[in-house]
């Protein structure tokens, strides 16, 4: 529970990790914030601002007026006076004061991305967070939020690894400014939709052997040469190192093309905010086709 979390924190922070990503959603706020005061009692940082936190607003508080006050709670369980990033977790939004995974079909609602959005951006104003983004957006839902933002989203958080690589994402973000970072960049095995088959993928294995490296490490090193954030979770020590170990090698241009060819197909279907009673009746229409 929390006090593993809190471990394996302090462990990361320790190998120098210094980007941590939370959720309300999650129940990691907590554990997260202890593991920030205790590296800083223990020495391991001199303070917070070494590190960047990131915390995303869940659907059932995804309305113009809880926005703020979701915030608030974030940072208070994580006892911080204020986020480097603060995200839309989807682009949908729920029935205020559930918050449950997954959620009920009947508690869907349409998400008021005008009323959301300028929230958001009070948040920034006030300095309850450093920047502002969204996760799992499509390059047209990014657009209706560009359209009328005063402060455009800095980040889009999606899933991102050599089996799907989001090609046009990619460059929509580029053009317009916004940094992509990915979850699951190595197929976000051991969780309910994740799967081992970025890491068993045989084209992957083989350049992993030439390079005589781990195939999370082929994945990552590709996710960072392409401009990408990356997102990694482990609990096991030696795997948060090895993760690490990236920045002093490069793949062959001949690896990249190799990996650009990987056929492509989405692992996280997005299939749990679908219903048939709206906003979203199919996945089609909650990634706008980019499937």
């Amino acid at each position: 529970g929390s006090q593993l979390t809190k471990t394996a924190i302090l462990q990361a922070i320790e190998l120098g990790y210094r980007h941590f990503d939370t959720a309300s959603l999650y129940g990691t706020e907590q554990p997260l914030g202890e593991a920030i005061l205790e590296a800083i009692a223990v020495g391991l940082i001199k303070s917070r601002d070494e590190l960047f936190i990131t915390s995303k607003l869940w659907c059932s508080d995804a309305h113009g007026e809880l926005v703020l006050p979701a915030l608030q709670r974030s940072l208070k369980n994580l006892r911080l006076e204020y986020l480097d990033l603060y995200l839309i977790h989807w682009p949908v939004s729920s029935k205020p004061g559930i918050y449950e995974f997954p959620i009920k079909r009947e508690d869907f609602l349409a998400m008021d991305f005008k009323a959301v959005w300028k929230a958001m951006e009070d948040c920034q104003r006030l300095g309850l967070t450093k920047s502002i983004g969204v996760s799992n957006f499509s390059c047209k839902k990014l657009g209706d939020i560009l359209a009328f933002a005063k402060i455009p989203p800095a980040v889009n958080q999606v899933e991102l690894n050599p089996l799907w690589q989001q090609k046009k994402l990619r460059e929509f973000c580029k053009a317009n400014g916004i940094l992509l970072t990915a979850y699951a960049p190595l197929g976000a095995q051991g969780t309910i939709w994740g799967s081992n088959r970025v890491l068993e993928c045989e084209l992957l294995k083989e350049i992993a052997k030439q390079k005589g490296k781990t195939v999370a490490q082929i994945c990552l090193r590709w996710a960072y040469e392409q401009g990408i954030g990356i997102l990694v979770k482990s609990f096991n020590k030696d795997r948060m190192k090895s993760n690490l170990e990236i920045f002093n090698w490069s793949l062959s241009q001949e690896d990249v093309k190799k990996i650009n060819d990987i056929p492509q197909s989405r692992l996280c279907s997005g299939q749990d905010y679908i219903s048939k009673y709206g906003p979203f009746n199919t996945t089609q229409e909650l990634w706008d086709g980019e499937i």
